[in-house]
C-alpha cells in the first residue's frame, strides 16, 4: 500500500518515500514530510550544486554544505541556485 505524506515542498498530499533517504533526525524528517516527487527535485538540485560548485561529496566540507542546502531546500523556504547559474536548454 502506498504511504501518503503531506509534502512540505509541494504543499499537498503525495506519495511518500519508501525509506528514510538520509541517516539520523534529518532523514526521519524527510521520510515523514517529503514526497517522492519532491525528493527527485532535491536530487536534481543537489546534482546541479555538485556540478556548479565542483564539489566532491566524500569530502566532509562538501557533505556539510549539501546537508545544509538539503535542510534549506525542504524546511527553510527553499535553497538558492549559484550566482550566474543558467539551466541548459
Amino acid at each position: 500500500m502506498t504511504r501518503i505524506v503531506n509534502c512540505v515542498l509541494l504543499a499537498q498530499e503525495s506519495e511518500g518515500l519508501d525509506f528514510a533517504p538520509y541517516p539520523g533526525e534529518l532523514g526521519q524528517r524527510i521520510y515523514d514530510n517529503v514526497s517522492k516527487v519532491a525528493w527527485q527535485r532535491w536530487l536534481a538540485h543537489q546534482t546541479m550544486l555538485i556540478n556548479e560548485y565542483r564539489l566532491t561529496p566524500i569530502e566532509p566540507e562538501a557533505r556539510k554544505f549539501l546537508v545544509a542546502e538539503m535542510e534549506k531546500f525542504f524546511f527553510s523556504g527553499g535553497a538558492t541556485k549559484p550566482a550566474g547559474f543558467t539551466p541548459e536548454t
